[in-house]
C-alpha cells in the first residue's frame, strides 16, 4: 500500500497584491475555524500554522484572550508552529537577517510549546547554498521547499540529502508540484479523480518510499471542512493506497529509514520545474537598497556599537533592537522582498523600512552620545569620538562634521597631540536647530558646521577622542581642481561622456571606459526583466558629461553629471523615439592610501519600462564569477550551460546568469581582479563578447505586476496582471557601490573582507554643550578610548558582536570567505575566564582553550562560527 499523508496547513502571505491589513481580516476568520476543528474534532489530529509566528502576532493584535486556546493546541502537538518569524526570501537577504528569523521565530513559539523543527521554506524564488549549515545552527535537520531543482544538480528524485562546503546537511523532502496540490479537493468523484491523477504521476516518480505528501492548503485558504468526504472518495477511487491526516514530521521519519538516498550540494536557481525569477533582484531598487543599507546598519554598526556600550557599564537594549529586526523581517518575504505586489503594499513596505532606520539611526547616536557624554575628561571642552567597529585598528580617511562657535579650531587628542585635519565647507548653522532653548534666551549667535576631513588610526573595535579645542591659526586647505586623480594605488582620469579611465600602478593594468551606462527596453513584469527582441541598446559613450575633480593631501572627489537620452516609454522605444532622460550624477570618493573607491549615483528617472546598467570592464575572459552568499563565496559560470536545452526542455523560465550577491561580485584569474563592492544593489549579470564585463543592475523600471508569454519567461503570467504605476520608478534613487582592483583571485585577495570594511565605516559622535534632548548625567564613566576586541590572526569576516539573548555573554559570529581553511584568533581586552563554540541559536557546544583573554577556532571555508565568551 502506498502511504498518502494529507497535511492541512495554509500558506500566509501577509502581503502581495492585497494589503496585510487586508489578510488579518481574513486571518481572524480562518483561525476561528481552525481552533474550532481541532479542538471539536479528535480525528483531525494536525494543522500546520505555515511555519511563521508572525501568522500568531498579527492574530494575538486583534484576539489576545485566545493565546491559552493556541497554547493547548501547541502543546497537544495538534496546532504546529515555527520555526520562522516570517517565510524569508534567500537570495537578497542577508544571512544574519536569517539567522534572527529563525532565532526570533523560535523564542515566539517557546510561550506556546515545541516548534516544528523543518526549515520550511515552500515558496522562496530559488534555495541558497548555505541554508543547511543555518538550519543545522539551529538543530533542525529537516527541509521543505519547491522551486529551483532540476535534474542536473544529480537526481531525479524528490527526496535527498543537502550538504554544504563545510558538511552541514538536511534531509529535504522536496514539493515537486508546489504547496497548493491539495487545495480546495472537489467532492465531484470525476474532477477529483482527474486532478488527483496529474499529480500522482508526479509524486510516485520522485518518491523515493512509498510515502508521498498531499499538502492541503493554499493562499489565504480556509481549512477544508468536509476533508473527511473527500477522503473517503479517495479511498474508494485508490484502494491501493492509504490516505490519512498527517504531519510533515511523520513523512521525514519515514524516509530516514532509506539509507540510500543521494547527496545534492550548492543553490538550487534553476527555472526547470517552477519560476524563481532571476531578474526579480533589481524589481523597486529603492526598497531594495532601503533592506541593504538597513541590514548593513544593524550588523556592522548597531549591534558592536551596542555591545561596547554594554561592555562599559550601559544596558544592551534587547528590547529596541529584537522590534527593529521583526519590522524589518517582516518585508523579507519572498514576495514583499521580492516586491511583486501591488503599490499599495510596497508603499506599506517602504514605510516599514522607513520606520526601521529611523529606529537604527537613532540608536546609534543614542548609544555614541552616552559613551562621549560619560568621559571622565577633565576638562569638559568639546569633543569628537571615533568609532571604529571592525576588530583590528584602522589608518583610515575620515571625513565628519564639527559643530562649534569657534572661527578656528585644533584637534587634539588625549596624549595632547594635534591631529592635522582640513575644513571641506563651512556653514552658518541656526542655533535653533540644535536646541530651540539657546534662541529662547535671546542668543541668536550662530554656529558654523564645519567638514573636516583628516588621517589617524582608530583602536580595534573601539574608539578614540578628540578635544576641539580654540586656535588662533587659520587651517589651511591644499584641495584644488585636478585634471586626474592621482592615489598611491591608481591614476584615474575622466573621459568627455562621464566614464573612468583607471591605470593601476601595482599591476601597471590600464581599464578603461569604467561605468558606462547601459539602458535598454525592459517588456517585463515585477517578477522578471524581459527585453525587446532585436533592440539596439543606448549607451551613455555618446553623452557629454559635466567633470569636477578636487584633490588634497588625503585623496580626490570626483563629481560627474550628465543626462542619457532615453525613449520615454516602451511605444517609443520600439518606435526609435528618443525622447526622454535618465539625469545622472556621480560621485566619488577616492583615499589616497587604499584600493577601494567609493561610488555614489543619484538618479532622476523620466522614462517608463527600461532597465538601466553600471558596466565595469575588467579585461578578465573568466569562465566563471565569484560573489557572496550568506556567509560564504559561492562561484558560477559567466553563461548557464542550460541555454542550450531550456527551450528543448520546456523550462519554465530561461536561465539567464542574471545572479544575487550580497555585498561583492568580482572576476578574476590568479594574477589580478575586479570586484563590485555594494550597499544598495544585489544584482549582477557577466556580459561582453568575452564575458569580462561585470554588469550591476541600477534599477529596472516596470508597470505591471504580472504579465504573460514574455520573450525569456513563455506561458502564463506570474501573480496576477495588475498595474502597478509606481513600480515605474520615476523620480530619485540614490544607490551606494565601491569598486577595487587588486592582486590574486577574487577568493584569494578576500574580497568579502574588503566588503566588510566598506559597509563599516567609521562613525562620529561630536559633543557640544548644547542639545535639544537633554539626558542627566550617567554613573558610568568611559574612558577616553577603548579597545574591546583585537583579531589576532587576520583573515575571517565579522558577521557581528552582540549581547547574548538569554544570558550575560558576548556573541561574536566570524565566517571564512576564501577557499582554504584559515585560524581565526582574537583577545579581548577585558579578563575571559571561558569561551564556548556555540551554535547560531547560541546554545553552547564545546569550550574553546582561553589564554590571556585569547582564544582561537579553525574554520573551513564558507563555514560560519560562533563564540560566546
Amino acid at each position: 500500500m502506498k502511504n498518502v499523508h494529507i497535511v492541512p496547513h495554509m500558506h500566509w502571505d501577509r502581503e502581495w497584491y492585497f494589503s496585510t491589513e487586508e489578510s488579518r481580516i481574513l486571518l481572524v476568520n480562518n483561525m476561528e475555524e481552525i481552533l474550532e476543528m481541532l479542538e471539536t474534532n479528535p480525528e483531525y489530529p494536525h494543522y500546520v500554522l505555515d511555519g511563521q509566528t508572525a501568522i500568531l502576532e498579527d492574530y494575538f493584535a486583534i484576539k489576545p484572550e485566545n493565546k491559552e486556546r493556541v497554547k493547548t493546541l501547541v502543546q497537544e502537538g495538534r496546532l504546529i508552529i515555527g520555526p520562522w518569524y516570517t517565510q524569508t526570501d534567500e537570495m537578497v537577504v542577508g544571512g544574519e537577517s536569517i539567522v534572527r528569523n529563525l532565532l526570533y521565530g523560535l523564542k515566539d513559539c517557546e510561550e506556546f510549546g515545541s516548534p516544528m523543527k523543518i526549515g520550511y521554506l515552500p515558496d522562496s524564488f530559488g534555495q541558497s547554498s548555505q541554508m543547511p549549515q543555518i538550519l543545522n545552527g539551529f538543530d533542525i535537520k529537516y527541509s521543505i521547499f519547491w522551486r529551483g531543482t532540476s535534474e542536473r544538480h544529480g537526481t531525479d528524485k524528490t527526496e535527498f540529502y543537502w550538504e554544504t562546503d563545510e558538511g552541514s546537511k538536511v534531509l529535504v523532502q522536496l514539493f515537486p508540484l508546489g504547496y497548493a496540490i491539495g487545495k480546495y479537493l472537489p467532492e465531484d468523484e470525476e474532477k477529483l479523480q482527474e486532478r488527483i491523477n496529474k499529480y500522482f504521476a508526479v509524486l510516485d516518480r520522485g518518491a523515493t518510499t512509498e510515502n508521498i505528501i498531499l499538502p492541503n492548503g493554499h493562499d489565504q485558504m480556509p481549512i477544508q471542512k468536509n476533508i473527511f468526504t473527500i477522503m473517503e472518495k479517495l479511498r474508494k477511487l485508490y484502494p491501493d493506497r492509504e490516505f490519512f491526516l498527517s504531519r510533515y514530521e511523520n513523512i521525514f521519519a519515514e524516509l530516514e529509514k532509506n539509507l540510500d538516498l543521494p547527496t545534492l550540494k550548492g543553490e538550487f536557481l534553476d527555472g526547470k520545474y517552477s519560476r524563481v525569477h532571476r531578474s526579480i533582484y533589481s524589481t523597486r531598487m529603492d526598497i531594495k537598497a532601503a533592506n541593504a543599507r538597513i541590514e548593513n546598519k544593524i550588523t556592522n554598526i548597531l549591534e558592536p556599537l551596542a555591545t561596547l556600550a554594554y561592555s562599559l557599564g550601559f544596558e544592551y537594549y534587547h528590547g529596541l533592537i529584537e522590534p527593529i529586526w521583526k519590522e524589518i523581517m517582516k518585508n523579507h518575504a519572498h514576495d514583499s522582498i521580492g516586491c511583486c505586489c501591488s503599490d499599495k503594499v510596497h508603499q506599506e513596505i517602504f514605510n516599514r523600512f522607513f520606520l526601521a532606520e529611523e529606529k537604527v539611526d537613532q540608536l546609534i547616536h543614542f548609544y555614541k552620545r552616552r559613551i562621549v557624554d560619560s568621559m571622565a575628561a577633565e576638562n569638559q571642552q568639546d569633543r569628537l569620538s571615533a568609532f571604529n567597529l571592525l576588530p583590528y585598528e584602522r589608518e583610515d580617511v575620515m571625513t565628519t562634521t564639527v559643530i562649534s562657535k569657534l572661527s578656528s579650531f585644533k584637534l587634539v587628542d588625549e596624549n595632547h597631540a594635534e591631529v592635522e585635519y582640513e575644513i571641506l565647507i563651512q556653514e552658518i548653522m541656526d542655533p535653533g536647530l540644535i536646541d530651540r532653548q539657546i534662541v529662547h534666551y535671546g542668543n541668536y549667535d550662530p554656529f558654523i558646521k564645519y567638514t573636516v576631513q583628516f588621517k589617524d588610526r582608530i583602536p580595534a573595535m573601539g574608539y578614540k577622542t578628540y578635544f576641539v579645542t580654540e586656535s588662533d591659526t587659520e587651517v589651511k586647505n591644499s584641495e584644488s581642481a585636478a585634471d586626474q586623480v592621482d592615489t598611491d594605488f591608481y591614476q584615474i582620469t575622466v573621459n568627455p561622456n562621464g566614464t573612468l579611465n583607471i591605470f593601476d600602478k601595482k599591476l601597471n593594468k590600464r581599464f578603461s571606459n569604467v561605468l558606462m551606462l547601459e539602458d535598454g527596453g525592459d517588456d517585463g513584469d515585477e517578477y522578471d526583466f524581459s527585453p525587446l527582441p532585436d533592440e539596439e541598446l543606448i549607451y551613455s559613450d555618446k553623452t557629454k558629461a559635466d567633470v569636477d575633480i578636487k584633490q588634497n593631501q588625503f585623496g580626490a572627489d570626483i563629481a560627474i553629471q550628465y543626462s542619457l537620452a532615453v525613449p520615454e516609454n516602451l511605444n517609443q522605444r520600439k518606435n526609435q523615439l528618443v525622447n526622454s532622460s535618465v539625469d545622472v550624477q556621480i560621485t566619488m570618493k577616492v583615499a589616497k592610501h587604499k584600493p577601494t573607491i567609493e561610488v555614489t549615483f543619484e538618479i532622476d528617472n523620466h522614462a517608463k519600462d527600461h532597465r538601466l546598467r553600471a558596466l565595469i570592464p575588467t579585461g578578465i575572459a573568466s569562465s566563471i564569477s565569484v560573489s557572496d552568499n550568506q556567509f560564504g563565496s559561492i562561484k558560477r559560470g559567466v553563461v548557464d550551460e542550460a541555454m542550450n536545452i531550456w527551450e528543448m526542455e520546456d523550462w519554465d523560465e530561461r536561465p539567464d546568469s542574471i545572479y544575487p550577491m550580497l555585498s561583492y561580485a568580482g572576476l578574476s584569474d590568479e594574477e589580478h581582479g575586479v570586484s563590485v563592492m555594494t550597499n544598495s544593489s544585489r544584482e549582477f549579470e557577466i556580459v561582453g563578447e568575452q564575458h569580462d564585463t561585470i554588469a550591476v543592475t541600477l534599477f529596472r523600471s516596470v508597470g505591471v505586476l504580472g504579465k504573460e508569454n514574455m520573450l525569456r519567461r513563455p506561458g502564463r503570467p506570474s501573480g496576477i496582471k495588475l498595474p502597478t504605476p509606481d513600480s515605474q520608478l520615476l523620480g530619485k534613487i540614490s544607490l551606494d557601490f565601491a569598486l577595487v582592483i587588486h592582486p590574486d583571485s577574487t577568493l584569494k585577495a578576500n574580497v568579502a573582507r574588503m566588503a566588510k570594511e566598506y559597509l563599516t565605516p567609521i562613525h562620529f559622535y561630536n559633543k557640544i554643550p548644547f542639545n535639544a534632548m537633554k539626558l542627566n548625567d550617567s554613573e558610568v564613566k568611559t574612558p577616553l578610548s577603548y579597545s574591546f576586541l583585537t583579531e589576532v590572526q587576520p583573515g575571517a569576516v565579522l558577521s557581528t558582536l552582540k549581547k547574548a539573548e538569554k544570558e550575560d555573554r558576548y556573541v561574536l559570529r566570524f565566517y571564512n570567505a576564501t577557499d582554504e581553511e584559515l585560524t581565526s584568533s582574537f583577545e579581548a581586552q577585558h579578563s575571559v575566564e571561558e569561551a564556548q563554540l556555540a551554535h547560531l541559536n547560541e546554545q553552547p557546544l564545546e569550550p574553546l582553550n582561553v589564554q590571556d583573554s585569547t582564544f582561537e577556532t579553525a574554520v573551513k571555508p564558507n563555514q560560519v562560527k560562533t563564540i560566546l565568551f
